[in-house]
């Protein structure tokens, strides 16, 4: 089946003709980022020079995709759009309501008793719409749109940060919150400000142990979790053509973790061949004529500097395995250094654990190379030390894995296999240890690894890597177990040594697939009601946001002071709180309960100015919130990185909360406060988050003359009397402020 295919061959009739008025209009070679992101500008926005890091431009994606946990809070807004049918081709995939617990088949027949509710909603609405609904088992969101929908030249918009995924196969990807998904499913221009490019040039060719994994995680390193915001990170050079496509998805997915807007790789022989085996040779067919375009020109590629923002680069020949942790996706360490590390900063060396899978490492080749280092260690009689689960990307790569032997290898050393979904990556496991205060280690193929993000746990250390290196340090049961140079000691007392993966780009016998869980939405679908009980705990209709009352925001209590880092897993937990995601009075009792209070180094513990006790912070909102009070939350650099969390923009925004002052945001969340009528406000002055004291009042001036590049005041009046007056900047254009003036972006698109 290929989806779309009238869509993507009028867009590829079209190409060639929109890059040659940009190259005329610029009067330069393009970048591919350039190529496609003109080739998609919206009908009335002009083809001209836009600044990059500065011009907001409007565009025109070609589709929508949504995970089920995004997916609730995006339909109840397109359903109060006053849209009958989506304007793009879009689709649901439900994979993050399913707990990894005992293994795939009871988890998943759990799943469907106990989110019953939440997934015929998404059903109807999908069908209502003219909406594309993906069932649970089907796989992981960003798997099965490498799958099925990601194209060369194509752009497109999910509600999950890790929508990047899809540059794998040469297509601009972005993660949004559901306001922005709304935007396009009902026909308007989608914004953004124009991104940098960083250019990041491969050379040589991967060998041994390293693997594609191992490109972003040492990048990662090199930039930091901030150093791609408001950047698109374009791969270019010979090394790219080496890189299987999957591959190439993998580094792209993982590039939300510098916060980059998305990444990209250009078209090539690789991305022919996987999608041929995809079942889409048709698209190879019409890509023919216009491949040359799905690339950076040549005098880009020769002379990088001129035209990237910044260039980095990397040798494949050289790389080595990398292992980065804890607690943070950026803290890169070779492996040839990783155990030195560990005994200096004291970490817990056994580990325990070691997961395969997510959006990030779960295709076929993923599982292949994974497989063969079990199989090795299995015919030279050496056991595994730690517990191993596995969650396969798709039902279309489990099914080909199962048929190949390949799931056999894992279930032969009591590897289990887990549904096809995101399970332990995003907090959904249940996992049981015997004392969960007790430091521990883990390895995963994933993406992230902030505090508690997989299992709840502050305690557990959690390291990413690349599925090869999970499983070899998942025989070996420790964390300073290097495979390149060390050996093992197996059933017979010998010393032996792991051989080096290897495995297959794309199943030899193709793939297959006895059901991908795909259900086509029906033709017409007005007359489709959707009905929610008036009592569901799961779900619950959307009232609009109150507009602006037009006047300066006045002596308004701290919420809390936020200290270090505060993702969006601080701000709105995943886990159990998942079940919640489509019932915002509900959970927004999760509203900023990571988050550390700078005052008493405590979480969910703030001070209530009005009796002097101790809180929880969603219960002083309310607090305030009854009393006709609203809030205002300070925090430090990077607020909100992390997961495309509209939660954690909505529920501040339901619980009264008028402005987040911070050093700085991530890119997804602050348009995510901006699209629920949010004051996201950065101080000029870093240093003046310390003036803030505990039970400071709040005054934001100058929102009566709220104009964009014009500075706010924010007063301070201390509890002693004295007074602080600091200055903060926004990011605000005119349009951004008629949302807040509407009271949300819906409204505002609306007219109300």
């Amino acid at each position: 089946m290929v989806f779309d295919i009238k869509m993507i061959q009028n867009l590829y009739e079209t190409l060639p003709q929109r890059i040659l008025q940009a190259k005329e209009e610029l009067k330069r070679p393009l970048t591919l980022t350039e190529k496609i992101l003109y080739a998609h500008l919206s009908k009335d926005e002009p083809i001209k020079d836009y600044k990059r890091g500065e011009d907001y431009v409007n565009f025109a994606p070609d589709r929508v995709a949504m995970q089920d946990a995004t997916a609730q809070m995006a339909l109840l807004q397109l359903m109060n759009s006053g849209r009958e049918r989506v304007a793009v081709p879009s689709t649901v995939h439900c994979d993050h309501l399913i707990q990894a617990y005992k293994s795939a088949k009871e988890d998943l027949n759990t799943a469907e008793i106990t989110n019953k509710e939440v997934y015929d909603f998404l059903s109807v609405v999908s069908n209502k719409f003219g909406i594309g609904f993906w069932k649970p088992g089907a796989g992981i969101i960003h798997q099965v749109v490498l799958e099925n929908y990601a194209f060369p030249g194509g752009m497109m918009i999910g509600t999950d940060s890790h929508t990047p995924n899809a540059g794998g196969l040469g297509m601009i990807a972005i993660g949004v919150g559901g306001a922005d998904a709304v935007d396009v499913m009902a026909g308007m221009p989608w914004e953004l400000k124009m991104p940098k490019i960083i250019g990041v040039r491969l050379t040589g060719k991967l060998s041994g142990w390293a693997s594609a994994k191992d490109v972003i995680l040492k990048l990662a390193g090199i930039l930091t979790v901030k150093g791609g915001t408001n950047a698109i990170i374009e791969y270019f050079g010979e090394g790219v053509y080496s890189l299987s496509a999957t591959g190439k998805a993998t580094i792209c997915n993982m590039g939300a973790e510098v916060g980059a807007t998305t990444s990209i790789f250009p078209y090539d022989e690789k991305s022919a061949e996987y999608l041929v085996a995809t079942d889409r040779k048709e698209i190879v067919d019409v890509i023919n004529s216009v491949k040359d375009h799905l690339k950076a020109d040549a005098e880009v590629e020769n002379s990088p500097e001129k035209y990237y923002d910044r260039v980095i680069e990397i040798n494949l020949s050289e790389l080595e395995p990398y292992i980065n942790g804890p607690f943070t996706p950026d803290a890169a360490h070779p492996i040839s250094e990783f155990a030195k590390v560990v005994k200096e900063k004291g970490y817990p060396q056994a580990m325990e654990v070691g997961l395969i899978g997510s959006c990030t490492n779960s295709s076929y080749e993923d599982m292949s190379r994974a497989a063969s280092i079990v199989k090795d260690a299995r015919s030279k009689e050496v056991s595994v030390k730690a517990q191993f689960i596995i969650n396969p990307g798709s039902e279309q790569v489990r099914f080909t894995a199962e048929r190949d032997g390949i799931l056999t290898e894992f279930e032969e050393v009591g590897a289990t296999i887990m549904a096809n979904a995101c399970g332990p990556c995003i907090g959904q496991w249940k996992r049981e240890t015997e004392n969960p205060e007790r430091p521990n280690s883990i390895v995963t193929s994933f993406n992230r690894n902030f505090a508690k993000r997989n299992d709840g746990n502050p305690n557990t250390h959690a390291f990413v890597a690349s599925p090869e290196l999970v499983a070899a340090l998942t025989i070996a049961g420790d964390l300073c177990f290097n495979p390149m140079t060390d050996t093992l000691t197996n059933a017979k007392g010998e010393k032996v040594k792991l051989q080096e993966p290897i495995g297959s780009e794309l199943p030899q016998k193709g793939f297959g697939v006895e059901d991908l869980g795909y259900i086509e939405p029906v033709s017409a679908g007005s007359n489709i009601e959707v009905n929610i009980a008036p009592d569901s705990q799961r779900l619950q209709i959307l009232q609009p946001f109150a507009v602006w009352d037009g006047k300066d925001i006045i002596e308004q209590p701290l919420l809390i002071k936020a200290k270090g880092k505060c993702t969006t897993d601080h701000i709105s937990m995943a886990g159990p709180w998942l079940r919640f995601r489509g019932h915002l009075d509900n959970i927004s009792d999760n509203m900023l309960i990571g988050a550390v209070n700078a005052f008493n180094d405590k979480t969910n513990s703030v001070k209530n100015p009005l009796t002097g006790e101790f809180e929880a912070v969603p219960q002083l909102a309310r607090n305030f919130k009854a009393k006709g009070l609203g809030s205002i939350v300070v925090a430090e650099e990077n607020y909100g990185e992390g997961s495309s969390r509209e939660h954690a923009a909505m529920e501040p925004r339901f619980l009264n909360v008028k402005a987040l002052i911070v050093k700085s945001f991530a890119r997804i969340h602050e348009t995510n406060l901006k699209k629920q009528g949010m004051l996201a406000l950065t101080f000029v002055n870093k240093e003046d988050y310390d003036k803030v004291r505990e039970e400071d009042k709040i005054s934001i001036l100058g929102l009566t003359d709220f104009q964009p590049g014009k500075n706010l005041q924010v007063k301070l009046t201390h509890k002693d009397g004295t007074t602080d007056v600091i200055e903060v900047s926004h990011t605000y254009n005119q349009l951004q402020i008629e949302w807040f003036k509407a009271g949300s972006a819906l409204n505002y698109m609306k007219g109300e």
